[in-house]
């Protein structure tokens, strides 16, 4: 009986999690980027979060990348906010969601009531998220897409303990996602 009671909370607290990663947004707002003389322009930010509207986030891991990151089922669209996400659970064990969400950049997501670490992963900057309190078997990577924009890997474990290996399992799928992202 202790199984299903796991999973049940599991299920609840991904997307707890993902709340937690992208709650309180502020409408992004774009700047502009100084241009080296000589230098070919920039495609524009709103051009990356437009391209991140042709990705399905349940695509983003193929096989292959599925069995790297330990993912034995195959991933559940869904939807967080206006944002679209895939959920994947393997029972008992732990649950990964990948949201890509085309209205708020990394500088638009609240992440005040977590500990935050600038990484980068890839060409992407992102930021790792955890409970301040690092006791709940959760972590976030955000993946910056231009400022606009951002990926977002939220990890948790069902035993809701061992953040570090929340952490670590998240960073392997955020490497895996990385390089299909503009």
């Amino acid at each position: 009986m202790a199984e299903p009671v796991r999973l049940a909370k599991l299920l609840v607290l991904v997307p707890a999690l993902c709340v937690l990663a992208a709650c309180g947004r502020a409408p992004a707002a774009q700047r502009a980027l100084p241009v080296a003389d000589g230098a070919p322009e920039p495609a524009p930010w709103s051009t990356a979060a437009a391209s991140l509207g042709g990705l399905d986030p349940c695509a983003l891991l193929s096989p292959a990348d599925r069995s790297t990151a330990g993912l034995t089922e195959l991933g559940k669209p869904k939807t967080i906010g206006e944002a679209r996400a895939c959920d994947w659970t393997v029972p008992s064990t732990f649950g990964v969601t990948v949201t890509l969400d085309e209205n708020a950049g990394l500088a638009n997501l609240d992440v005040s009531r977590g500990t935050r670490t600038k990484k980068k992963v890839g060409a992407h900057q992102a930021l790792q998220v955890t409970d301040k309190k690092n006791a709940t078997g959760t972590c976030a990577v955000l993946l910056g897409v231009g400022d606009s924009a951002s990926v977002q890997v939220d990890v948790s474990n069902a035993s809701f303990s061992d953040t570090t290996l929340a952490c670590s399992r998240a960073a392997t799928v955020a490497g895996l996602v990385e390089p299909k992202l503009p």
